[in-house]
């Protein structure tokens, strides 16, 4: 298995304000850009040459990596001039692939974090003899998720777009944005207008009579696509539950990055990432949270479960409990932010300005 595609060109418009300047992929977790630790697990299961299907901020990708040799990979980017969807961006990156006709095309999604074991999926896909595989993860309320019902051979019967009721939910098994396309059949999908793959390309090759094979694994897998998520993911790599060769030092209850300076007495637990530049002053406690690069939080603030943005400020004794703030915001001393609370970039709350708890 040597080659791939990454589609990391959407918008990521339920994560912002962290993606006003950053595309979603780009986003920090665990000390690096998350497409990082997809680069990583794909290189260390074999990939050697992946195209990265871009439209969102383009132009952040490749300055960072480059061609990819720093991670042992061959990169290349194709850029939609409009947005394609999921299965209009493989096939406007086919002619950058090597492969022939019947080799099988590993294909990801740019906002999954998993513990897939990307080895068994294209094993799965060559032994079935499948035209497509795909990666398929057990959920307990899969309402919220396309449904891929299977045989006993694992073979796909059907495609089943968020269930409303108890009868409509025939499995718990849903489509987790990871698979194996045979060559051929990418270049079956129609050029030059937005496609999507689970609405679309899947449902019309299954009614074609193609052979869709589903692969349930059910390590780690997690959707980064809301900023609580984005956050607990972030954490779960320092942590070690969600497994990635590319975090930037040993997993444990902390991740500081060399250039961050923090107090002796301030406390970091519950996976928390301090990025490069960032302060965190004296008697402040982090849990659970991602300070980005060059975030100020001053002694005595309280942050749980949050994502503090590059650049913000957060003054001392605030308070921020599931809280999003974006970059460059400046949150004054004394407030409290909560439960989803989402702070755009660049504005000012001045000290004692919002109180937000749950007795109110």
């Amino acid at each position: 298995m040597t080659e791939a595609i990454l589609l990391v060109g959407g918008k990521g418009t339920r994560l912002r304000p962290l993606t006003v300047n950053t595309p979603k992929p780009m986003v920090p977790a665990a000390g690096v850009p998350f497409l990082t630790h997809q680069l990583a697990r794909a290189r260390a299961a074999g990939v050697e040459h992946i195209v990265l299907a871009t439209s969102y901020l383009a132009e952040v990708f490749e300055p960072h990596f480059g061609d990819g040799s720093a991670l042992g990979l061959s990169l290349e980017y194709v850029t939609e001039e409009e947005p394609l969807g999921t299965g209009g961006a493989i096939r406007n990156v086919a002619s950058r692939l090597h492969s022939g006709p019947d080799d099988p095309v590993l294909i990801f999604n740019g906002d999954i974090l998993t513990g897939l074991d990307i080895g068994a999926l294209v094993a799965t896909h060559s032994s079935s003899g499948a035209d497509v595989s795909l990666h398929l993860t057990r959920v307990e309320d899969p309402r919220a998720f396309g449904l891929v019902p299977t045989d006993d051979t694992g073979r796909v019967t059907a495609f089943l777009e968020k269930p409303q009721t108890p009868e409509e939910i025939v499995t718990d098994q849903i489509n987790a944005g990871a698979y194996v396309f045979r060559r051929s059949v990418i270049d079956t999908i129609p050029a030059g207008r937005p496609v999507s793959v689970e609405r679309e390309t899947f449902p019309e090759l299954l009614a074609a009579g193609a052979h869709l094979q589903g692969m349930v694994d059910s390590t780690y897998w997690l959707d980064l696509g809301t900023p609580q998520a984005f956050v607990r993911g972030s954490a779960d790599l320092v942590l070690g539950r969600a497994p990635s060769p590319a975090v930037p030092g040993r997993c444990g209850d902390r991740l500081v990055l060399p250039t961050a300076r923090v107090a002796p007495d301030a406390k970091l637990t519950g996976g928390t990432v301090v990025g490069d530049g960032a302060v965190v002053g004296a008697g402040a406690r982090v849990t659970g949270s991602t300070l980005l690069a060059g975030a100020v939080v001053e002694p005595g603030a309280v942050i749980t479960d949050s994502l503090v943005g590059a650049g913000a400020h957060i003054g001392a004794r605030t308070v921020l409990a599931g809280a999003v703030i974006g970059d460059g915001a400046h949150v004054g001393p004394d407030n409290e932010l909560r439960d989803g609370v989402r702070i755009w970039c660049n504005t000012t709350l001045p000290p004692r300005s919002i109180r937000f708890s749950s007795d109110q």
